[in-house]
């Protein structure tokens, strides 16, 4: 039996390269919510972006947000929705790593906190894509030492690739989890989407195996190997569908059978 579903957003939700989500997905939203099982999007996004592209099922949905970094309730409002768990980045590693991703030239850098994303020498283009398209709350500073709450999430944005980031940065894997988020973007946190929705759980008294997770990329795979019934996206790297053997097309077609009671399959 199927009690929530958690979805990536970026490659499984939404196409790379898009914006909008599928609008048929807020009305299935609100249908499994009536049979009491509900949605989660698991996202490296902030959680101000996710409650804004979410609008219409916000006050219904959780949110698993900088990777697994803040785990938000149900609430009708953002401001007083429960903040359910949140892992915090020891400040002194997290600003040494700053200073590494800063030294390399392909790359530019996202510091998040639980609700704002700090961005520090970033064009106007890059600021305005984050802030107008991503619906990131976002603030300037001159130097990562400025951040004056806690760092729960520290990115890469490569617009190039991200093979010479990961190549430049290898050796900070050893210390946060480093993994890829997209064609452009490399993630470091505590935290991962399997920690996470193991958190979300644990609060919620939702036994993992009750959990159905879609993802598409290398951060999905802690998530995908935690719970009961994990879908790759078919368009995933070959080397992910090895690890996970069922795949998809598109979430909204099982999220339509778990609605109809056609998935899982009746023993």
């Amino acid at each position: 039996m199927v009690k929530l579903i958690a979805c990536d957003i970026d490659g499984t939700l939404i196409p790379y390269g898009q914006t909008d989500l599928p609008q048929a997905l807020f009305p299935l939203v609100r249908a499994l919510g009536e049979k009491g099982i509900l949605f989660c999007p698991a996202s490296g996004r902030q959680y101000h972006s996710l409650r804004r592209l979410f609008a219409p099922v916000a006050d219904t949905a959780c949110f698993l947000c900088e990777n697994g970094a803040a785990i938000f309730g149900p609430g009708p409002e953002e401001d007083t929705a429960p903040l359910l768990s949140k892992t915090v980045f020891p400040r002194k590693e997290a600003l040494a790593l700053c200073r590494d991703i800063m030294a390399c030239p392909e790359a530019d850098i996202f510091i998040s906190g639980q609700n704002t994303t700090y961005v520090c020498g970033c064009d106007e283009t890059l600021i305005h894509h984050t802030q107008s398209i991503l619906g990131n709350r976002l603030s300037e500073v001159n130097d990562p030492e400025e951040v004056a709450e806690d760092i729960i999430k520290i990115s890469a944005y490569c617009p190039g690739g991200i093979a010479d980031t990961f190549t430049r940065l290898g050796t900070w894997g050893k210390v946060f989890r480093m993994a890829e988020a997209g064609p452009m973007w490399v993630d470091f946190t505590l935290s991962d989407k399997g920690t996470g929705i193991t958190a979300l759980c644990q609060a919620l008294g939702i036994d993992l195996s009750d959990v159905a997770a879609f993802g598409d990329n290398w951060n999905d795979l802690a998530m995908l190997q935690t719970v009961g019934h994990p879908w790759l996206m078919s368009n995933a790297d070959p080397r992910l569908k090895e690890l996970i053997p069922r795949h998809c097309d598109d979430p909204l077609v099982v999220m339509e059978a778990i609605l109809a009671g056609e998935y899982p399959a009746k023993e």
